[in-house]
């Protein structure tokens, strides 16, 4: 798994052998938390046509509906992946700023 994307802080953009994985630093009242999903065939296009700014409204979209709420309807409830490649995200991340990508 590796990182081909970036807003620091924000979200990170990873790549691994079934397509791409968007994790997103959400954040809810007073608890911030990573939120994970593995992006779906119109959303990687859209990507592609748009960049950053496609996954920023996405981003912004996952935290604004609040996922991880008690009784959310968020439509990327279902979606979170992130307890499956919490581990694989870190070492990426730590891989990528060690290689002094951020500063």
């Amino acid at each position: 798994m590796k990182i081909t994307d970036t807003v620091p802080q924000f979200w990170y953009l990873l790549e691994d052998d079934e397509g791409l994985v968007l994790t997103i630093n959400c954040e809810n009242s007073f608890v911030s938390y990573d939120f994970t999903m593995r992006l779906k065939p119109e959303e990687v296009a859209a990507y592609r046509r748009e960049g950053k700014a496609y996954l920023n409204g996405l981003a912004e979209a996952v935290n604004y509906s609040c996922p991880i709420a008690r009784g959310s309807t968020s439509p990327y409830k279902e979606r979170n992946i992130d307890a499956q490649y919490s581990a694989a995200i870190s070492e990426a991340v730590q891989h990528w700023k060690q290689a002094d990508h951020e500063h």
